[in-house]
């Protein structure tokens, strides 16, 4: 059971590694448009399904609270945490409509619509990104592999090239984590430890 412990963590490290030397420059323009969002007032609004929703949540959580250091609140909220609005969207239309309902009721010009779909082609993050650039939101896609649909839709892609998806997932979270290391450093003028 050991071996199976330290193979998991080199495999983690590894795509970890094997991401940053590509993908830190996209993390720095990700971080950037997110920053620019809310200095003119804008939100950020993320959504997954599964872990990705619990991602989506997570990174929606660091915004509202504080992430590394004492700060005000920033707004951001997760479209996959109201079971009423996600099963009567789901009921009375259908599931794949889930978070681009939401974006067309919450969204505004310059906010952030931020997919988050280890496979890229979740339908429904897929048309949530759409809708998103339809109402004028900057669009960002977190996938794995090649980015997928959602990486051809989305105006920033950053895409982990892998295939397993709890690599995946650990890589997105780490990159939530970045940008709001990122934001909390630009907008608050705090040193980065």
């Amino acid at each position: 059971m050991e071996e199976i412990v330290l193979n998991a963590f080199r495999e983690s490290a590894h795509v970890k590694e094997l991401f940053v030397s590509e993908n830190a420059g996209k993390i720095v323009r990700v971080a950037t448009a997110v920053i620019r969002a809310l200095k003119e007032g804008k939100k950020i609004l993320l959504f997954g399904n599964g872990g990705s929703a619990a991602d989506a949540q997570h990174i929606a959580a660091e915004f509202i609270n504080r992430f590394m250091i004492e700060r005000p609140a920033l707004p951001a909220m997760s479209l996959a945490a109201d079971s009423s609005v996600l099963t009567s969207i789901g009921n009375d239309y259908e599931f794949s409509d889930v978070f681009a309902k939401q974006i067309r009721a919450l969204g505004q010009d310059g906010d952030i619509a931020w997919g988050i779909t280890t496979s890229g082609s979740s339908p429904n993050v897929i048309r949530a990104l759409e809708a998103a650039k339809k109402l004028n939101l900057v669009t960002v896609a977190l996938t794995g592999k090649d980015g997928g649909q959602a990486g051809r839709i989305a105006d920033h892609v950053i895409a982990v090239p892998s295939t397993s998806v709890p690599r995946i997932q650990e890589v997105h979270i780490t990159v939530g984590h970045i940008i709001c290391q990122l934001v909390d450093y630009r907008l608050f003028q705090k040193p980065e430890p």
